[in-house]
């Protein structure tokens, strides 16, 4: 049901943004497909912790402004947000870090199964971020 998933992402982004892992990987399947901006597809929670683990080293953000869509049987949603954040440790391949801030608009798309997320694909503009950053 489509409530039942737009209730699910919007709980998505709160454990985010509490940044309560444990409640985050909950919320997901455990073959959970991410698609990373511009980069590869990894599958499984270890791999998403991971990639999470890097992301809190590097980055602070805090998820604002979104809006969730669904479709009509819950099984697909999409959210538009905007990203706040400060770029704290130098991330490989990207600039030199010394806490700059960022305000950046986002989306991702989402498939969910049995009431969890089994697929997360984030987007925005890499060139915006560099930009912001002084890259």
């Amino acid at each position: 049901m489509s409530t039942d998933s737009q209730a699910l992402i919007a709980s998505y982004y709160a454990a985010f943004n509490r940044r309560d892992w444990e409640g985050f990987f909950d919320l997901l399947t455990d073959d959970v497909a991410h698609d990373i901006n511009q980069g590869g597809r990894e599958t499984g929670r270890a791999a998403f912790r991971e990639f999470l683990a890097r992301m809190d080293r590097c980055y602070a953000e805090q998820i604002a402004d979104i809006a969730i869509m669904t479709n009509a049987d819950g099984s697909r949603a999409a959210a538009e947000f905007t990203v706040h954040g400060t770029y704290k440790q130098a991330d490989e391949g990207l600039p030199a870090a010394h806490g700059q801030s960022y305000v950046l608009p986002a989306g991702a798309f989402f498939e969910i199964r049995g009431g969890r997320v089994a697929r997360i694909s984030n987007y925005y503009n890499l060139q915006d971020w560099l930009r912001q950053v002084g890259g």
